[in-house]
Order: structure tokens, then C-alpha cells, then sequence
């Protein structure tokens, strides 16, 4: 319906020239003496009846045109979530998380304009073409005039959207850039406050902001560049049409109301060639394409059809598993078996692999060579519904999603299951005392990072139903001190007795109430033993005693 009322408008708007000529010389033929309105009553009603139709097709264009553009940046925001969702931590490997954020923010929206854009180069092509044959069908001499000056549109419009659209293009990567840092630096901003470096983050987050600003200064001068010269085009083949206009009006070749749709018709045949608005629409929607076409080889997940043996006590093995990074393997040839129903603690500096291994376990990432199973079955085997069922997850940063504290304990699970979960999660006490609980809407509940995590927690109790096996524990009690974090492992244990435990540990205390801790060191595992046989090792002391004081630091 927007496509065909705004073809519709370009339509009428070619139609209405010629309607305001006849009515013009209709007026101004009729002799004073006769009745006017008998001859001229048809011209003048039909110039009225195309301007209510034109009237009515821009009305219901401008309306149509932002609802089709805000449902097409919806899908496309959709498809590209769907996408990530798909691609899962494999996203955030090869693109920043503030990238992505930017292509899902700017560029959907942009490159959602293209179907607009087109249609109205479409729209300004047919009054062009249009106005151009009425030109023809008035005196041929016109077309003539206005055919000297198309060549020079021509180039004048191939110009600005080669230029503009790799300016718009490298506008929005520069934006990604910006919004990257920027998450980044807000990941991190207790360690930059601790550390005094606020200004040099602030630094390192706008450096991008010169680039920023050149690239959008020469976007500007383009568009400028075009603009007067796209004027000046207009203002010279006017002057060559109405000359040619001219000359036929006092050789009585055209009549008043013919020069007066003939200035009106080159306007329209230079319509296409001056709309650089629409150009500028078209370059944008092109760059912003390109940017979302880049995410469509994104690795995508897909899932089997086994079930886990009902038998299985969640034994974890890791057979021979590598997994590729940036700077050389994150984990290579890896080698662990996590005998089911226990629980083992993960240590290591940064960088040896202990978050990867963390997201291996439940397949939120797939390894590029190797196997990891649970109870015997490979985990790329195992239907989706299995393998969420079998495998919960608690992290650092957990998401606040939902409306109240109840859903985004919840999140889909049983509400029912909220209470017990928060409870096990050491977090029902803080959950009473918010001015209606459990019912308590999220934006009225401002958290600290400690009780966030529990409630993450708590959500991944909550989730994880009777056929839960295994739960990965990734960091998700680093903001809590060390006497809660304590009650909660605690707590944890006893709401998870029977499963195995995966723990991303960073203090002693954390790795002492393990059964097992695995070691690991430069993506490979250089130890898996009791906590207090580690101990006696000075290299391992010298880790948990590092970790904790940086974990203390943060």
C-alpha cells in the first residue's frame, strides 16, 4: 500500500502540470462578455480532483513509509538476534560485543530503509521520466533544452553515491569502534576506578572520535558538493527550457498554460537527478547492508535428537579438545574427565582457558577439534532440550531480564520454583525486605553486584528442573566478600547434592570445599587433585594468592 501511494503521488504529480494548464488557458481564453464557468468548469474540476487525489496518496505515503521502515528494523533486528543466539560466545570471538551492539542499534535501521529508499528513487525516476515526456508532448524543441543538461546529472549523482556510500559505510564502522571501547570500559569500571585510570580509559574510549568526526565532515561535503551542483544544474536547464518556452509563446507556437507546465515539467525531468536524498538514503542502507551481511557466516549451532541415558550420573569427559583464539590456542589437546556428582573447582591465570572450558561444558561453544560428552554422549548429539535441561549455567554479569524479581528468577521456569531457587541461592532474605517482594518490579529494585549474582544463581536453580546434571558456576560469585560467598557455596552445595559442579574458582576458600581442583596452565591441564594436595605445590599458592588479591582489587 506505501509502494503503490507513493508510485501513485509521482503519478499525479506528473498529471497535475498539465491539469493547471488547461484550467489556466481555459480561464484565460474565454472572451469577458460570455459566461465563464460553463467551458472552463470541467479543466478547473479536473485540476481540483487530481490535487485531492495527490493530497490523499502523500497522506497516506507518509504515514505508511516510518510503519513499514520501523517493521522492517524490527525483523531485521530479529534475524540478527536470532543469529547470535545461534552463534552463542562464537559471536562475541570474532565481533566486540559494542560491534554488535552498534549493527543492531544503527545499521538495522539503515539498511531497513532500503526498500523506501528504492521506492522512492523509483518515484522520483517516473516524475522524471514523466515530466520528461510531457516535455516532448508540448514541443519537441523542449526536450531538446532539457536533453543538453542529463549527461551532466548523470555524473553528478553516480559521483555522490560511489563516494557516500563507502563514507557512510566507514562512519558506522567507526561508531561500532567507539561503542565497543566504551562497553568494554563499563565491563571493567570498578577496576578502573580502583586503579586511578579514568582519564586514560576516557582517552583510549573517544581516540576514534577525529576519525569520527572527518569521516562525517566528508560525508557533509559531499551531500554539499552535490547540492550546489545539483542547484546550479536545475537553475541552467530551467533557464534553457524557458528560453526555448519563450520563443515559442511569442511565435504563438504555446500557449500561457503550456510555458507554465513546461518550467514545471523540467523541473520534475531534474527531479531524479537532484534527489540526493534519496541517493544518500541508498548509499546508507547499501553500507549498512554490507555490515549485516557480515554476521550471515556466523557459525550456527545446531542440535541433535539423542536423550541422555537415564542411568547417567553426570560424568563430563573432555577428549583431546582444542579451541583456536586470536593469539594462539585457548585450550589445545585438552584432556579432563570430571567423574559425575562431584564438585571441581577450575583455577588458573588469565588467559589459561578456564572460561572456555566453562563454556564448553554445557556446548554454549563448540571446540574446533576434539569431544566433550556428558554421561558417554557427545554433547552435539544430544536435542536442545536435553542438553538445556541437563546443563545450567550461573555467571558473573547476569542479566536482569523479566519484569519482577520473581521472572527474571524464573525467566520461563516454573515461578514456583523462584522461591526454593532464591533460598538455595542465599538470596530470599534481601528479596523480603523490597517493598513487595517477590512481586517487586526490577526497574524499583536497584541490586548490588553481589545480590545480582545471586539471584543469576538463583535462576540457573530455578531453570534446571529434575533432569538437571551438571552446573557450571562461571565466576558467578566474584562480587560477593568472602563470609557470603562462603554461605552461599554452601547453600549451593546442598541445593545441587548429587550433580556435578563445575566452579570457576579465584580464592583458596572456593577451591579448598572442592572434592577435585583442575589446574590449568597455558589451555592445558597441569594438574587435577584435592585442594590440600595442590597446596603443598608453590606454584599453586603462588596462583590462588595472586588470584585473590586481584579478584580483592576488582
Amino acid at each position: 500500500m506505501t509502494a503503490v501511494s507513493t508510485l501513485a503521488a509521482s503519478a499525479l504529480v506528473v498529471l497535475l502540470p498539465d491539469a493547471l494548464a488547461r484550467a489556466v488557458d481555459a480561464v484565460t481564453s474565454n472572451p469577458a462578455t460570455s459566461n465563464p464557468a460553463a467551458p472552463t468548469a470541467p479543466a478547473v474540476l479536473r485540476f481540483g480532483v487530481l490535487l485531492a487525489l495527490l493530497t490523499v496518496a502523500d497522506l497516506v505515503s507518509e504515514f505508511g513509509q516510518p510503519y513499514c521502515g520501523a517493521a522492517a528494523t524490527a525483523s531485521l533486528r530479529r534475524r540478527l538476534v536470532d543469529r547470535l543466539l545461534d552463534a552463542g560466545p562464537a559471536a562475541t570471538r570474532r565481533f566486540a560485543p559494542g560491534d554488535l551492539v552498534g549493527r543492531l542499534v544503527g545499521a538495522a535501521p539503515d539498511a531497513a530503509n532500503a526498500p523506501i529508499a528504492i521506492v522512492n528513487a523509483i518515484a522520483d525516476l517516473v516524475m522524471a521520466a514523466g515530466g520528461i515526456l510531457a516535455l516532448g508532448l508540448i514541443d519537441w524543441r523542449l526536450v531538446s533544452a532539457f536533453a543538453v543538461t542529463v549527461p551532466v546529472g548523470v555524473l553528478i549523482l553516480r559521483s555522490f553515491v560511489q563516494q557516500t556510500g563507502d563514507l557512510a559505510a566507514a562512519y558506522q564502522r567507526t561508531q561500532s569502534e567507539i561503542a565497543a571501547r566504551l562497553l568494554d570500559a563499563l565491563s571493567g569500571i570498578r577496576t578502573i576506578r580502583a586503579s586511578g585510570t579514568s582519564d586514560a580509559e576516557a582517552a583510549r574510549v573517544l581516540a576514534p572520535v577525529p576519525e569520527l568526526s572527518a569521516v562525517g565532515m566528508s560525508l557533509w561535503r559531499a551531500q554539499r558538493v552535490a547540492g550546489w551542483r545539483s542547484m546550479l544544474l536545475f537553475a541552467m536547464t530551467q533557464t534553457a527550457v524557458l528560453a526555448v518556452a519563450g520563443f515559442g509563446l511569442a511565435s504563438g507556437r504555446l500557449a500561457v498554460g503550456q510555458v507554465l507546465a513546461a518550467a514545471t515539467y523540467a523541473a520534475l525531468g531534474l527531479g531524479f537527478f537532484s534527489s540526493t536524498q534519496a541517493a544518500l538514503a541508498l548509499a546508507q542502507a547499501r553500507g549498512a547492508a554490507m555490515r549485516l551481511a557480515e554476521t550471515e557466516d556466523l557459525p550456527r549451532m545446531t542440535y541433535g535428537t539423542r536423550d541422555l541415558p537415564r542411568s547417567g550420573s553426570g560424568l563430563l569427559e573432555f577428549h583431546g579438545v582444542t579451541v583456536a583464539g586470536t593469539d594462539g590456542p585457548v585450550l589445545e589437546n585438552f584432556d579432563l574427565t570430571v567423574p559425575g556428582g562431584i564438585e571441581v573447582a577450575v583455577v588458573g591465570a588469565a588467559g589459561s582457558g578456564k572460561s572456555m572450558l566453562a563454556a564448553l561444558a554445557g556446548r554454549l561453544v563448540d571446540p574446533d577439534a576434539g569431544t566433550v560428552s556428558l554421561d558417554g554422549v557427545p554433547l552435539p548429539q544430544l536435542s536442545r532440550e536435553s542438553l538445556r535441561g541437563a546443563v545450567g549455567y550461573a555467571f558473573e554479569r547476569p542479566a536482569p531480564l523479566g519484569e519482577t524479581v520473581r521472572e527474571t528468577i524464573a525467566l520461563g521456569a516454573d515461578p514456583e520454583r523462584a522461591k526454593f531457587a532464591a533460598k538455595a541461592a542465599a538470596a530470599d532474605g534481601f528479596i523480603r525486605k523490597l517493598p513487595d517482594g517477590y512481586e517487586t518490579p526490577l526497574a524499583q529494585a536497584p541490586f548490588s553486584g553481589g545480590e545480582t549474582q545471586r539471584l543469576g544463581l538463583a535462576r540457573a536453580l530455578a531453570r534446571a528442573g529434575d533432569g538437571l546434571r551438571v552446573i557450571v558456576l562461571d565466576d558467578a560469585t566474584a562480587a560477593l566478600d568472602t563470609i557470603t560467598e562462603a554461605k552461599v557455596g554452601a547453600a549451593m552445595k546442598s541445593a545441587t547434592a548429587g550433580r556435578t559442579r563445575i566452579v570457576i574458582a579465584h580464592r583458596p576458600a572456593a577451591a579448598a570445599r572442592a572434592d577435585l581442583v583442575a589446574w590449568l596452565e597455558n589451555g592445558t591441564l597441569r594438574a587435577l587433585a584435592p585442594h590440600d594436595e595442590l597446596w603443598s605445590e608453590p606454584d599453586y599458592r603462588a596462583l590462588l594468592d595472586g588470584e585473590y588479591e586481584q579478584e580483592e582489587a576488582r
